[in-house]
């Protein structure tokens, strides 16, 4: 069984059920079993929503997210799939990947 790298771009400001949608994604993975994901903040990014970049006087919630999971291929089409269900629109892309811990 080989498992999946997934990575979904969103954006601080994006909201889904009453809260941000980078936390919506991690409790929902959460729940669908995926043992851990993480959410990161960019300091600069550009795509369909145009260019982004932080500043001093920059207006909180407007700079790129992504949000990611490793987990098996079953769990990441669980996770889209629901995704899909709540009509929500998310660039992603989805690698087989290899993992392991060091020193063991």
């Amino acid at each position: 069984m080989t498992d999946h790298w997934l990575r979904l771009y969103t954006s601080e400001k994006q909201k889904h059920a009453g809260k941000p949608l980078y936390e919506w994604l991690l409790e929902t993975a959460r729940s669908l079993g995926i043992a851990g994901g993480t959410a990161f903040r960019a300091s600069a990014g550009f795509g369909r929503h145009g260019f982004k970049e932080e500043s001093f006087f920059e207006l909180a919630g407007e700079l790129p997210m992504l949000v990611e999971f490793i987990a098996d291929a079953a769990q990441i089409d669980s996770l889209l799939d629901h995704c899909a269900q709540e009509n929500l629109r998310l660039f992603y892309t989805r690698t087989p990947v290899n993992h392991g811990i060091t020193g063991l």
